[in-house]
């Protein structure tokens, strides 16, 4: 059924179920890809009553779910097409907030090239490596194309031995 769907709606459709099956929280945020590239990630998230704080902007608990997921599916389907068993982790988490998230809210991740050489890199090695991932968020309704936070989350990579694939 998902093949059918034309791309945007099922990497959308792929991203919620995973969601609801493993994270609980993405589904309930209910983010939708926009656009995931060779080169780039644009995640989106609704402004909603599930999503808005006291102030009536974007929890940050959910723009760090926004980022995680911009940072994060682009990193797993890089993974998925090199074939390899690799567990993705994100080992640390930096954020900076610089207008209030009053709108729809886009997370960008634009390092598609790197984290392609990363993920081959982390194969190759065979040891746990980390590369930190950059996510812009936006509110185009309110700010254009202006940044209202920038994230910095550290990509940790490492290939699944034999052992830990039997088990599994």
């Amino acid at each position: 059924m998902a093949r059918a769907l034309p791309s945007r709606m099922r990497e959308t459709f792929l991203l919620r179920s995973f969601g609801f099956l493993k994270i609980p929280v993405l589904f309930f945020v209910s983010p939708s890809v926009v656009e995931l590239s060779e080169q780039r990630c644009v995640i989106k998230i609704p402004l909603s009553r599930r999503t808005r704080n006291h102030v009536g902007s974007m929890y940050f608990a959910v723009m760090a779910a926004g980022a995680d997921c911009a940072g994060g599916l682009i990193a797993y389907r890089m993974i998925q097409e090199s074939g390899s068993p690799v567990s993705l982790i994100f080992k640390d988490f930096k954020a900076e907030f610089l207008k209030r998230a009053e709108g729809d809210v886009l997370f960008t991740c634009d390092q598609g090239a790197e984290i392609r050489k990363f993920v081959s890199k982390a194969i190759q090695s065979g040891e746990r490596e980390n590369m930190p991932v950059h996510v812009t968020a936006t509110v185009p309704s309110k700010f254009g194309n202006e940044p209202i936070a920038q994230f910095v989350l550290t990509l940790s990579l490492k290939r699944k031995s034999d052992s830990s694939r039997s088990s599994s």
